[in-house]
């Protein structure tokens, strides 16, 4: 069979990532192999998102683009999957004719028949049918990139908790979970491909199972914990109003489970919350941190933030303000708010001036970025096991102390900080040794995003439990 060059622009969240992946791996045995360049591609995916405006935005702009490559080369198959797709369907293309293929959120495993059709008659296609249920033979996973430590595994699909200002449950459909048979069969074909670390990815991870009467998300963890050969496991999202008090415990029992924790609040007042149909408040949100800490003290907790949400007072945002300075997250997201299409919050009265949304946004960065040097400052000195995921190309610390000699690694900790540190360069030719190993960095700089470090002992090719110590340099 004839090799094709494939290339997939992915835009948005981890489950973009993580369908990209899939279409890799559907699209193989048809010939397909991955590519860097668009120019020399025989097809072109761009796999979008809609939940914030930029995005798409950012994908129609990148459709523009390949409407000149097309023109240079016109046997090019242009292709557009994943939210913005399921959204905007046969309008995709009619507003740009160069485009070949629209495929929805649940049409991945269609692919393979489309794009036969395409090749065979050059037709167009558009398929965003939804399904009630996640396909049966999935998954079909594809190929690691050259030197992967991690990897995504979907536990489940689409939302019901309809957020007024989200389009989730519109473009990705209902919520349905895996079987937890599936999921532990993915993991482990990962792992035997070399993966050390997985991150279990759902809209709403925390009711994993409860639709079809499967186990508890906290008991899918306990069964993911005994997997030979995997060392760590991260998990996103989770919806607060659904953080039972088993999987708060799982931090404090499973040794493989991540410091870390990702709670979107979105808001710090009870009005906003309940405008945004959010079902807590902000009391029961600051109960399951303190929930949280009191299993695991030194647990890392991030969290998402909409400002300028249709009807923010400037009393509203400054609870918000408080709610941050209360919490002291270790990092956060935040978004301005923008009306998507099909979310209700779209027609709410009372929107926010850009020029005000702006200024929240700043002030909220602002103050969440102190918070988050204080941190940094306060773990120089600590010793931090780090999961080795390469050469840095991040952080290029402008510090005599590093030598000219001494190569720039990275890595992510536990509590998924962002580590750099440096190697001598003979380590250059133990490469293999180094990347997807494990080792221990002291903390000698604090940064806004990152903290630097220097390698004290290394490379191991176990976790060793949570990771985490706390050394005095």
């Amino acid at each position: 069979m004839k090799s094709k060059l494939l290339h997939i622009s992915t835009i948005g969240c981890q489950m973009n990532v993580y369908d990209a992946n899939q279409i890799a791996g559907v699209l193989a045995p048809l010939g397909y192999t991955g590519t860097d360049a668009i120019e020399t591609a025989d097809m072109v995916i761009v796999n979008t998102c809609t939940i914030r405006e930029k995005a798409e935005q950012k994908a129609f702009s990148l459709l523009g683009r390949l409407a000149k490559i097309k023109i240079a080369n016109p046997s090019l198959i242009v292709a557009v999957g994943g939210c913005v797709a399921q959204q905007e369907g046969e309008a995709i293309i009619k507003r740009m004719p160069h485009v070949d293929m629209v495929f929805g959120t649940h049409a991945i495993f269609r692919l393979p028949e489309m794009v036969r059709r395409i090749e065979s008659t050059r037709c167009r296609i558009v398929d965003v049918r939804l399904s009630e249920t996640i396909d049966v033979d999935d998954p079909v996973t594809g190929p690691l990139t050259d030197g992967q430590v991690s990897a995504f595994v979907t536990i489940m699909r689409g939302c019901d908790n309809y957020c007024t200002y989200c389009v989730v449950p519109h473009v990705r459909g209902r919520e349905s979970s895996r079987h937890p048979d599936r999921i532990l069969e993915e993991v482990r074909t990962r792992v035997a491909q070399g993966v050390r670390e997985v991150t279990l990815l759902g809209q709403n991870v925390n009711s994993y199972g409860n639709k079809e009467g499967l186990c508890s998300f906290a008991e899918l963890l306990t069964r993911v914990n005994t997997i030979g050969g995997l060392h760590r496991i991260r998990f996103t999202t989770s919806h607060p109003k659904d953080l039972s008090d088993d999987l708060m415990r799982t931090f404090g029992r499973l040794e493989k489970l991540c410091n870390h924790i990702h709670l979107p609040v979105q808001s710090g007042d009870d009005g906003i919350l309940k405008r945004m149909n959010r079902k807590y408040t902000r009391s029961a949100y600051l109960e399951k941190i303190a929930g949280l800490r009191a299993v695991s003290p030194d647990i890392a907790i991030t969290s998402d933030f909409i400002v300028g949400f249709p009807g923010e007072t400037d009393r509203q945002f400054q609870a918000t303000l408080d709610l941050i300075e209360s919490v002291r997250y270790d990092g956060l997201f935040a978004f301005m708010y923008s009306d998507r299409p099909s979310a209700p919050s779209a027609a709410f009265s009372g929107k926010i001036a850009e020029p005000v949304k702006k200024e929240r946004l700043q002030a909220l960065l602002n103050l969440q970025e102190g918070i988050t040097r204080e941190k940094h400052q306060a773990m120089v000195g600590r010793t931090l096991r780090v999961l080795v995921e390469g050469p840095s190309r991040g952080l290029k610390p402008d510090d005599p102390a590093i030598a000219a000699s001494q190569i720039q690694w990275s890595g992510r900790s536990s509590s998924n900080h962002i580590i750099h540190f440096a190697v001598p360069e003979d380590f250059l030719a133990k490469k293999e040794l180094l990347t997807g190993a494990f080792a221990d960095i002291m903390i000698e700089g604090a940064y806004a995003h990152s903290l630097w470090g220097r390698l004290i002992n290394g490379p191991m090719n176990t976790a060793q439990g949570k990771g985490e110590t706390t050394i005095a340099a």
